[in-house]
């Protein structure tokens, strides 16, 4: 898998990028498999979250505790966590800021984050206070790159109205059958239209002109945790069909080609993977190689019930 320097960072990252939110139930050995099969792949993104195993930092306590890296392979590797959800309430105060990314280092055995997110948008943020902490662990080398996640163009500029980092990365909601982003803009105008209801603002176009990196998560999602798209031929058959073709046509599996229509966008997206399958992670990065035709991207947006005006 090609790797690329995201804008304002020095980092080099794969296009796929394994996410840690589910890996509760695999044992340590499984783990260091998982966190292989993703290596042997291609992908050295990992990402993770403060509240991911349902308490403070179990996933990444999992993580640290069977994935043990070199000094030279930690620097090869991207370690990512995110931080600002908290039971009933979200929280972007500087203490819990500086507390969880402490916490979080601890949890995975790591002297620095590569990128720190900011997980859900905190409505009662005070940019001052985010820029204090994000100043104090840049200076301390805890964290080197910083980003958000779910924010809207608005609510990104409100931020760095204070916070001198660039924010690099916006981890959003994206799959061929969840893809806002993308559909509201291609029906713009269309009164009576439910797709061409801008839901997020503009994001997709805010992120280009601005240079910053989508994340894309629950790739393989029908709607927000509604299941998986990929060979359900019930909800949708014409998708189904559309996904073996052009796999068979390009060597991969459907899966791949899900994260294909993906990774052909020109935003230079990153695909965030939640399997705990070697074999769908596998999968997945072959995809990120297939480079989709106009023809195959469009095909499979509107078999997916999107469209075109």
């Amino acid at each position: 898998m090609s790797t690329f320097t995201p804008p304002h960072t020095t980092l080099e990252a794969s296009r796929v990028i394994l996410g840690l939110m589910r890996i509760t139930e695999l044992t340590a050995d499984e783990i260091r498999a998982l966190v292989g099969a993703a290596r042997d792949a291609g992908i050295n993104v990992f990402d993770h979250a403060d509240i991911y195993g349902g308490a403070p930092h179990v996933c990444e306590t999992l993580f640290g505790d069977a994935v043990t890296f070199s000094a030279a392979e930690r620097e090869s590797v991207i370690i990512q966590s995110k931080v600002g959800i908290r039971p009933g309430r979200f929280d972007f105060s500087k203490q819990h800021i500086l507390d969880t990314v402490d916490g979080s280092l601890k949890a995975l055995r790591t002297e620095y984050l590569d990128t720190l997110l900011l997980h859900r948008p905190d409505t009662l943020v005070e940019p001052d206070e985010v820029a204090s902490a994000f100043d104090e662990l840049e200076a301390a080398g805890k964290v080197r790159t910083f980003g958000v996640s779910n924010h809207t163009p608005g609510q990104i500029e409100l931020l760095k109205r204070s916070v001198k980092q660039p924010l690099a990365f916006n981890q959003v909601q994206l799959s061929i059958t969840h893809a806002p982003i993308i559909a509201s803009g291609i029906a713009t105008n269309m009164v009576g239209l439910d797709q061409s209801i801008d839901r997020d603002n503009g994001i997709l176009d805010y992120c280009r002109l601005n240079d910053v990196t989508l994340q894309a998560w629950s790739p393989f999602q029908k709607g927000f945790f509604d299941g998986v798209f990929v060979g359900d031929r019930k909800a949708f058959p014409e998708l189904n069909v559309a996904l073996d073709e052009i796999a068979a046509d390009h060597g991969v599996t459907p899966t791949g080609i899900a994260v294909a229509w993906i990774t052909r966008h020109p935003a230079t997206m990153q695909v965030v993977l939640g399997t705990t399958k070697p074999a769908r992670v596998i999968e997945s990065a072959a995809g990120a190689d297939v480079d989709l035709s106009r023809e195959e991207w469009y095909r499979l947006f509107t078999a997916a019930g999107h469209t075109l005006p």
